[in-house]
């Protein structure tokens, strides 16, 4: 196992985990907002046991990369996506994003992995794309008051945003009846913490308002779309619904009651249809 730093063309460190034998295929993880690669431990490990090489990176800003104070941009979030794949030369690879997450890989697959001919597959979950927002041309969107109130509540004390948010919406902790775990909301609220501030308020107008529509058309790899029909962040009709007509090769599939956060929730089930995709 290793890890590491690698510095983009703006002079950003961006960290990052290159876990598993060189030789195998690689899995490139990217994580949802205001996480870092931590979030990813769960299918880094499981794909590890699999014999494949697992890597992730935390977004400029979030974890442990540089606290930059500009290219809080989807642009920028996949250019040095591409600058971590490039310093490792990874090949054949299988990108996998969730949230906004999701953003970063069809706008990396679209600009640089399918044009360097470096990505074998592709996987979005619960996944931003094509918009977020409400708009004229996207009648079904979030309205930018919910995207307002985030920033709000992030400006007044993001510590218990944080702590609001993966308590409540996120895993759908509060839905009635639902198993809640402390461990998975401390987790959530560390990695959200160890970010800085000011990279994550300008990150929800990039999760929110960029248009990636072109993007998905752009997108020829075989792609999977995952996503509960009880997201709670990112509405399904909006986005997994919306991808799976755009993209040239999508499979989807919807899991019922499943809720945002569902790569942790539901490891056990998410995890090996991922296998069985990259497998397949």
């Amino acid at each position: 196992m290793s890890s590491g730093f690698v510095k983009t063309k703006d002079g950003t460190e961006i960290f990052f985990k290159d876990w598993g034998p060189r030789d195998a295929q690689p899995i490139v993880f990217h994580h949802g907002w205001p996480l870092s690669a931590d979030d990813w431990d769960t299918q880094m490990l499981f794909f590890l046991l699999n014999g494949y090489r697992v890597v992730a990176h935390d977004r400029r800003g979030h974890g442990r990369s540089t606290q930059v104070s500009t290219g809080n941009d989807m642009d920028h979030y996949a250019a040095d996506a591409s600058a971590v794949v490039e310093h490792l030369d990874l090949r054949n690879a299988v990108h996998i994003g969730h949230s906004t997450g999701g953003g970063e890989v069809a706008r990396y697959v679209a600009r640089y992995g399918e044009p360097q001919g470096r990505v074998a597959k592709a996987v979005l979950v619960s996944s931003v794309p094509p918009l977020m927002l409400k708009t004229p041309g996207n009648p079904g969107g979030t309205p930018i008051s919910v995207f307002d109130g985030y920033r709000a509540a992030l400006a007044a004390g993001r510590a218990q945003f944080y702590l609001d948010v993966a308590s409540g919406p996120f895993y759908g902790f509060n839905r009635p009846g639902a198993k809640v775990s402390q461990a998975v909301i401390d987790n959530w609220w560390r990695q959200g913490m160890m970010g800085g501030a000011q990279a994550q308020y300008e990150g929800i107008k990039a999760f929110s308002e960029t248009d990636q529509t072109d993007d998905l058309k752009a997108m020829s790899v075989p792609t999977l779309i995952l996503q509960g029909d009880d997201d709670q962040v990112v509405p399904y009709k909006d986005a997994s619904l919306l991808q799976a007509k755009l993209v040239q090769h999508g499979t989807l599939k919807i899991y019922p009651g499943y809720p945002h956060g569902m790569l942790t929730t539901h490891a056990d089930v998410i995890n090996p249809d991922l296998l069985a995709f990259v497998k397949g």
